[in-house]
């Protein structure tokens, strides 16, 4: 009976060893990105902000299109698609960066916006539909141009920028600056570096994609890149996505677990 009793209590330890421990549940975020090219692939500061400045505990979604106002990503049915995105189940914490403005300005058919008040009534209504979905929304003023006159750096944006930030401040949302932060780094490095942040050279044809010559395959997409002083090559997208990544971290701490440097 002794050794019975004794085998009991030393396989009792070891019974409860093999007890496998439950696992965590995760609590995983999501950022999405909205806006224009600047933002978007191929382009835009979106890209090496995904790959290089969110941890794997973040989910990040560039929804961000080339070409696109505040008017006209919603009227082709873009910020539908991504009102689906912050409606998705299971994730702790859904925030939405927004920018826009390049295209918002005079000249663009289809696309230009008033300033005085369609552009600010277009990115009031995003806040509160992203809030209503149950997403945190985040206003981006827009990347400047890097476009010089006499050594001084023509911020034509400035006018979109004041409008958003006027919302963020009546919306209670947080805002990044990027214009003003963007156009200051541009100005003090001067035109000379900041061609560097283009897509090619300065002096370089533009890469027009050539038909594929196959009948029988689905040719795969091929990007337009060009020399100018608005898009980002790749230089220039992991220079702003640092900036981006800086600014997220000062204005929404709740994000700072997410984000690296």
């Amino acid at each position: 009976m002794r050794a019975l009793a004794l085998a009991a209590l030393l396989a009792a330890p070891a019974a409860a060893q093999t007890v496998p421990e439950a696992p965590r549940p995760i609590a995983a975020s999501k950022i999405i990105l909205v806006g224009d090219s600047t933002t978007a692939v191929i382009g835009g500061w979106g890209p090496s902000f995904c790959a290089y400045h969110v941890t794997s505990f973040a989910a990040c979604v560039n929804l961000a299109r080339g070409g696109r106002s505040s008017g006209s990503y919603r009227a082709e049915g873009s910020w539908d698609l991504a009102l689906a995105e912050m409606r998705t189940p299971g994730f702790r914490d859904i925030w939405v960066l927004i920018q826009f403005g390049h295209n918002d300005q005079p000249g663009k058919p289809g696309r230009s916006t008033d300033l005085a008040s369609e552009f600010p009534a277009n990115i009031a209504r995003y806040v509160d539909e992203a809030r209503a979905a149950g997403a945190k929304p985040v206003l981006v003023t827009p990347l400047t141009r890097r476009m010089f006159k006499d050594g001084t750096l023509q911020n034509d944006l400035e006018p979109w920028a004041a409008a958003i930030r006027k919302v963020a401040a009546e919306k209670k949302v947080p805002l990044l600056d990027l214009n003003a932060e963007s156009s200051a780094a541009v100005q003090a490095m001067g035109e000379a570096a900041a061609d560097r942040f283009a897509q090619l050279p300065p002096g370089s044809a533009p890469v027009v994609p050539t038909a594929s010559t196959e009948t029988e395959v689905q040719p795969m997409a091929q990007p337009r890149l060009s020399f100018d002083r608005t898009h980002l090559g790749v230089e220039g997208a992991n220079y702003f996505a640092t900036m981006v990544t800086r600014e997220l971290a000062a204005a929404v701490p709740a994000m700072r677990p997410l984000l690296i440097p």
